[in-house]
């Protein structure tokens, strides 16, 4: 046989970001990996620069970033962070987004509008990413919008599992805040072994961020109703679907999201609410003045280093939900 045999091992590298690094810290302790040390900062003019302190020649490559405000500048340190990775030999690049930006534009509403979320897929795979893993996208179809193999995972059995250690499971409804999320309810619903309700609303296309809720499909009075969404940005929906379910006689009423995002008024408005409990995950930075009573927050760095694992050793992520995710 002609030519040059070699024996070697595959390496693991972890790379972090400046958006959430607590986060890629967790990850690194769980996979018991130390994180690449990185020099990165921002120029004068705001422009950004990004450089590896060590060799990552023929790695296999984990870039941790999740996609908080200011949203457009860690999106732009992570393509940076792709394109000095590809150009430093790395041999396989992953894109680990915790909460993937732009993942509410994924269509056109109406005309003249762009495909932002699949506009960031194909940045990703242009800079030189070869696989993207995330956690709970907005929908699944962005899963199609990257030209590789994606990492779809769920937090619904870290949440669930929390919820239903905390309540009477046999008085337990769940509830969808709206018709898009109803077929993660009905997940929802199939492990707890609890009854659905659906609440109808509608949006005014012209006023981003209202909502008006209609009415309740499903029976909850004298029930713990528990609302599941992917997200809550400014919290009026995951409100006004509380108040709709109180109004209508739950007892009590728990929040749960993967992705607490929490801007503008939603602080005050959760505090404020019907809401007893709200359950979240740490896929996004959450700061001092975003706490309160009722906010409970579960670490996700266990999923994402189980996944990360699974990916390095040519196993199988979906594995890790019972072959649904």
């Amino acid at each position: 046989m002609t030519g040059i045999t070699t024996t070697g091992e595959k390496r693991m590298v972890l790379i972090t970001g400046r958006a959430h690094p607590e986060l890629a810290k967790d990850v690194s302790r769980e996979l018991g990996a130390e994180l690449v040390p990185t020099s990165s900062y921002q120029f004068a003019n705001s422009e950004l620069y990004v450089r590896f302190e060590e060799s990552v020649r023929g790695c296999d490559a984990f870039v941790i970033q999740s996609h908080t405000a200011p949203v457009n500048e860690w999106i732009m340190e992570q393509l940076i962070m792709v394109d000095a990775l590809k150009r430093a030999s790395a041999k396989r690049i992953t894109v680990v987004a915790p909460f993937y930006g732009y993942a509410r534009q994924d269509k056109k509403g109406r005309g003249r509008e762009p495909i932002s979320a699949r506009l960031v897929a194909d940045l990703f795979k242009t800079a030189g990413a070869h696989r993207l893993m995330s956690v709970d996208l907005h929908t699944a179809q962005i899963q199609g919008f990257f030209d590789g193999p994606v990492d779809h995972l769920w937090a619904l059995p870290l949440l669930a599992d929390y919820v239903g250690k905390r309540v009477d499971r046999s008085n337990i409804t769940i509830v969808s805040p709206d018709a898009g999320r109803v077929r993660v309810a009905d997940l929802w619903s199939d492990r707890l072994g609890a009854p659905l309700a659906i609440i109808h609303k509608r949006r005014d296309p012209n006023v981003p961020n209202q909502v008006r809720v209609h009415e309740v499909v499903g029976d909850v009075r004298g029930r713990t109703c528990v609302l599941v969404d992917d997200l809550i940005d400014t919290a009026g929906t995951i409100v006004q679907a509380a108040e709709a379910l109180k109004a209508n006689g739950a007892a009590d009423v728990i929040a749960t999201a993967t992705h607490a995002v929490l801007s503008g008024p939603a602080v005050d408005r959760l505090k404020n609410s019907p809401i007893s409990e709200l359950v979240v995950t740490n896929t996004l930075p959450i700061n001092e003045a975003q706490t309160f009573p009722q906010l409970t927050v579960l670490s996700i760095a266990p999923l994402l280093a189980r996944a990360i694992r699974e990916v390095f050793d040519d196993g199988s992520v979906t594995s890790l939900f019972d072959g649904q995710s």
